[in-house]
């Protein structure tokens, strides 16, 4: 077994030392339990916006394009409709990643890529 220390989750440092039960990074000061570096590296699953913004569960959007809507009726899901209380999710049908109640059609998946964060 080797007695090298993982390098530093933070800068990649290969300097790190114990401390306690911890260890240490004396180049960035990060601290990190042993074990634990590889889930800091994990990135999270971040939804954006048509413009770039990062959307987060509870938000209010408008559609940025209109949207016909298949089957139960149809219909178009007009332009600047505004959504509140939007639900990310990540099983979503196809790339869907977002669960709403849209006014007048009711429950919908949309695509992130349709709707802009309403500041």
């Amino acid at each position: 077994m080797s007695d090298r220390m993982p390098p530093c989750p933070e800068c990649a440092s290969e300097y790190a030392y114990e401390s306690g039960a911890l260890l240490m990074c004396p180049m960035c000061g990060h601290e990190w339990a042993p074990g634990t570096e590889g889930a800091a590296a994990e990135p999270e699953h971040v939804v954006k916006d048509a413009v770039g913004n990062v959307l987060s569960d509870g938000d209010t959007v408008t559609i940025v394009k209109d949207l016909k809507v298949k089957g139960g009726g149809g219909g178009v899901v007009k332009v600047g409709t505004k959504i509140r209380g939007i639900r990310l999710i990540s099983d979503g049908v196809g790339d869907h990643d977002i669960d709403a109640k849209v006014p007048g059609f009711g429950q919908m998946q949309l695509k992130s890529s349709v709707v802009k964060k309403v500041i």
